[in-house]
C-alpha cells in the first residue's frame, strides 16, 4: 500500500490521479489532497478518499473547509499555505507526490517533495522550467524519482532505454516533441488578435484548466515542454523538434541514429501517463479505451507556422541563454495569460509582453531558491510595466 499526496487535488490532473487511485484501493491510499479555491470539490474529495491532512490557502479557507466536512471526515488535519503545502509533500509517511500545482505556485512545494527524496510525479513544468539547476541539482543531492506526467514527456519516457543517463550513448538522435496547434492551427492569423478567452479555452483534444489551455492556444504550453525535455532528458537544444500533430493520438517519439522511430500512442486522456508513473516499472488500469486505429483512420503531422506560434521561438531563445532566462520566460507568461483571460490583453499581446520582458530582464545564474524567487518576481514587475505600455 502507498500513500500518496495530490498536490492540486481539484484541477484536472489531480481529479484524473484521483480517478487511477480509486481502481486500484489495494494498492494506494491518499494521505493528503491540497486546493486553493474549489473547497466544495476539495470537501467532497475528502469525504471519498478520507486523507489524513487536506491543505488549502489561508486559514480563512481552512475555516471554511472545517465548516463544510463538520466532522465528516473523523481526525483529518486541515492545514493552510505554502508551509502546510511542503509538510504533506515531505511528511515521512508520503511515498509519493503528484505535484499538479499550476505555474510559480508549485514550486516549494514540489521542491520539497524532491528534497525528501519523494518518489515525484511532476505534472508541473513550471517548476522545472523556472528553476531548471537548482532542481536538478536537488534531485540528484536527495535520490528522488522524478517520473514525468506531461502525456509528451511521459511518453518520451516510455521510448527511452531505462535507465538513460546520456542520449548520445542510447543512439538517440532527436526526439520529437508533438503537440495538437490548440484550437487556432487554422485560423486566420491576421484574425487572432479577436479571439476571446473561451475560444482559446476550447482545446479539439483535450480537457484542461484555463491556464494550460491559453498555453496550448500560444503553444507556451509546448515551449515550456521544450525546456523540460532538454532538462529531464539531458538533451541538447538542437536534439529536441516540435511537431504538430493535430489528432493528439502520437505523445511524442525519439529518433535513433540506426533510423528507428519509436513512439508512444493512445487516446488523449491524462489518466495513462499517471497510471505508468504511479505504477513504474508496472503497468495498471487506468481506465482509458485501447486506441483504435482503424477508427482514428489517419495522423497527420506539419512544422508549426512561426508566425502563428512566436512562442516557441521566445522559448528556444530563454534555453539558450540560460541562466535566469527560463525563469523570466516563465513569469511573464503567466502575467500575460492571467491578464488574457481577465480580458485586460489581446491574444497576440501575449508573446508580446513576454519578448519585453525578455529583452529587458539581465540573465542572473541561479544559485538557490531565493535567487530563482528573485528572478521570479523581478520579471513579474516587468510584465506588469509591458501590460501598462500595451493597454
Amino acid at each position: 500500500m502507498q500513500s500518496i499526496t495530490v498536490l492540486g487535488s481539484t484541477g484536472s490532473i489531480g481529479v484524473s490521479t484521483l480517478d487511477v487511485l480509486a481502481r486500484h484501493p489495494q494498492r494506494y491510499s491518499v494521505f493528503a489532497l491540497t486546493a486553493r479555491e474549489r473547497l466544495t470539490e476539495l470537501a467532497q474529495q475528502c469525504r471519498r478518499f478520507a486523507p489524513r491532512f487536506a491543505v488549502v490557502a489561508d486559514e480563512k479557507g481552512a475555516r471554511v473547509l472545517r465548516e463544510q466536512l463538520a466532522g465528516e471526515v473523523p481526525g483529518i488535519g486541515i492545514l493552510w499555505g505554502v508551509e502546510g503545502l511542503c509538510r504533506v509533500a515531505s511528511d515521512p509517511q508520503v511515498d509519493a507526490v503528484m505535484a499538479a500545482i499550476v505555474g510559480a505556485a508549485g514550486l516549494r512545494p514540489t521542491l520539497a517533495a524532491v528534497e525528501a527524496g519523494k518518489k515525484v510525479l511532476l505534472a508541473n513544468k513550471e517548476s522545472l522550467v523556472m528553476a531548471g539547476p537548482v532542481f536538478m541539482q536537488a534531485l540528484e543531492k536527495s535520490g528522488a524519482q522524478l517520473l514525468p506526467i506531461d502525456s509528451e514527456h511521459n511518453a518520451i519516457f516510455q521510448c527511452l532505454p531505462q535507465p538513460c543517463a546520456d542520449l548520445d550513448r542510447a543512439g538517440v538522435e532527436k526526439i520529437l516533441l508533438t503537440g495538437s496547434g490548440g484550437p487556432f492551427r487554422t485560423h486566420p492569423v491576421d484574425e487572432l488578435h479577436r479571439v476571446t478567452p473561451d475560444e482559446a479555452c476550447a482545446h479539439p483534444n483535450w480537457s484542461m484548466g484555463r491556464k494550460i489551455s491559453v498555453d496550448s492556444a500560444t503553444m507556451m504550453n509546448k515551449g515550456l515542454e521544450f525546456i523540460e525535455a532538454c532538462l529531464l532528458f539531458g538533451a541538447r537544444p538542437d536534439q529536441v523538434e516540435v511537431v504538430v500533430h493535430p489528432q493528439s493520438v502520437v505523445h511524442s517519439m525519439v529518433q535513433y541514429r540506426d533510423g528507428s522511430l519509436l513512439a508512444q500512442m493512445g487516446e488523449p486522456d491524462m489518466r495513462t501517463p499517471i497510471a505508468h508513473a504511479l505504477a513504474f516499472p508496472e503497468r495498471i488500469g487506468s481506465g482509458v479505451a485501447a486506441l483504435d486505429l482503424v477508427a482514428r483512420g489517419r495522423l497527420d503531422f506539419e512544422a508549426p507556422d512561426a508566425r502563428r506560434f512566436p512562442c516557441l521561438r521566445l522559448a528556444r531563445e530563454a534555453m539558450d541563454t540560460g541562466g535566469s532566462a527560463p525563469t523570466a520566460l516563465n513569469a511573464a507568461n503567466e502575467v500575460a495569460v492571467e491578464a488574457f483571460l481577465q480580458g485586460r490583453l489581446a491574444f497576440t499581446s501575449i508573446p508580446a509582453v513576454i519578448e519585453r520582458v525578455m529583452k529587458s530582464a539581465e540573465p542572473v545564474e541561479l544559485t538557490g531558491l531565493d535567487a530563482v524567487e528573485t528572478a521570479d518576481r523581478s520579471a513579474r514587475a516587468l510584465a506588469q510595466r509591458a501590460l501598462e505600455e500595451l493597454s
